[in-house]
């Protein structure tokens, strides 16, 4: 084994450079083929029935309206179910032919399989589960004392999306359906005070990534990775950390849009605003030179916040 390790250590390097060579060219035409394939199918969710969680505020309210517009039945979860309501009524307003409504909590496991179970007994069937409840808890790593107060937010943003996909699966075979997860580009690209929400995103992240080559082609899988957005959940983490507020905020209903519109092609990843996806190349070649970039304006903003003190 010691030598088949040094072996790969030597051979596998130049290997993977000269094939990533060889197949750029050919893997880039393919993608533009299915893209153009992609132009030309998108799913009519029409009749269809669609379960958003979070969909009190923010990103998971827009979806309910976007998915409205085009005519989806909804089911819409929360945990503050009265907040629902003007949701619903909104909802039926743009055109969805029929919302439900259901109080729950993600982070607990009984709570997700009854609003599974009892979205699929109302409309007797699911086609799109979109994991979009999240909750965060900004801090520094060193100033987090009591770390028990920090695991809600990994209960809510990943057990969350785990717990109610596991319930979902078997329906969404029988529909071909698709599972939207509405994860973060912190994700894969960390921002400073906001660790545990980044772990829980990535961990999101790579939860799907494995679902999706373990179903394969039963249930479409859209991980969407949006930067911030002018949401509660941001307004709410602004107010602990400042610094938050000087990085530029998108729309959520135009990410809503780009979600929905991503599903409905098939997109296996959808990012938004579409300047985030220049950070990704930087972060997986030159993870040195991004660490030093964020932690030096973090760094000089903390400076210049504290003189004006």
């Amino acid at each position: 084994m010691v030598s088949i390790t040094k072996l790969l250590n030597f051979a596998l390097p130049p290997l993977s450079l000269i094939l990533l060579c060889i197949l750029t060219l050919p893997l880039l035409l393919w993608k533009q083929i299915m893209n153009v394939k992609k132009l030309v199918y998108t799913e009519n969710v029409a009749n269809k029935v669609v379960l958003i969680t979070g969909a009190a505020s923010g990103i998971g309210q827009q979806l309910a309206y976007e998915y409205a517009r085009r005519g989806a039945k909804l089911s819409l979860v929360d945990i503050r179910k009265e907040k629902l309501v003007t949701v619903a009524d909104e909802a039926r307003s743009l055109g969805s032919p029929d919302v439900t409504i259901i109080g729950a909590d993600v982070s607990k496991v009984q709570d997700c399989k009854q609003f599974v179970e009892e979205t699929v007994n109302y409309f007797g069937q699911l086609d799109h589960l979109v994991n979009n409840a999240g909750i965060g808890k900004p801090a520094a790593v060193e100033d987090m004392g009591d770390v028990s107060k920090y695991t809600p937010v990994m209960g809510t943003n990943f057990w969350g999306a785990v717990y109610g996909s596991l319930y979902a699966i078997p329906h969404l075979k029988i529909s071909k359906g698709k599972i939207i997860v509405v994860a973060s580009a912190c994700g894969w690209f960390p921002l400073p005070r906001i660790s545990i929400y980044n772990a829980s995103k990535a961990a999101v992240i790579n939860f799907f990534e494995t679902l999706r080559m373990e179903v394969g082609s039963a249930i479409g899988i859209t991980i969407v990775t949006p930067g911030f957005m002018k949401t509660d959940l941001t307004s709410r983490a602004m107010e602990y950390e400042a610094i938050l507020s000087k990085i530029p905020m998108a729309s959520a209903s135009k990410c809503a849009t780009a979600i929905v519109d991503g599903a409905c092609r098939g997109d296996k990843y959808v990012a938004d605003p579409l300047w985030v996806r220049a950070l990704f190349p930087w972060r997986v070649l030159y993870p040195e030179l991004a660490d030093w970039a964020i932690r030096f304006i973090d760094e000089l903003y903390q400076n210049s916040h504290h003189k004006v003190k």
